[in-house]
């Protein structure tokens, strides 16, 4: 008995303690706050992946747009609805999407 007294007053392992449920609880930076801070940063890090292949894609785009005169013609096409002469152009819209 005076053997856990002993270690249970040891100044020593008090202020360790202390010190453990301070730096896990009350601390400007404590243990929950980096862990939220760590999952913003993965959350970042995959927008600025998935943005940084989104540029590649536009790049890649811009280039063969540049260097593709059938390529800028399918985008014309495509993208604002531009036709050849005698050529007509029927949009088709799905009903249920313009309902919603």
């Amino acid at each position: 008995m005076k053997k856990v007294t002993s270690i249970l007053t040891n100044k020593y392992l008090i202020v360790g303690l202390f010190f453990i449920v301070w730096m896990l609880f009350f601390d400007q930076r404590n243990y929950f706050q980096q862990k939220e801070t760590i999952a913003e940063l993965d959350k970042l890090e995959t927008k600025k992946r998935y943005y940084l292949e989104q540029i590649e894609k536009a790049k890649a785009e811009l280039t063969d747009l540049q260097n593709d005169p059938a390529a800028l013609e399918k985008f014309a096409r495509e993208r604002y609805l531009m036709k050849r002469d005698g050529e007509d152009v029927y949009i088709i819209e799905d009903s249920l999407a313009t309902t919603k």
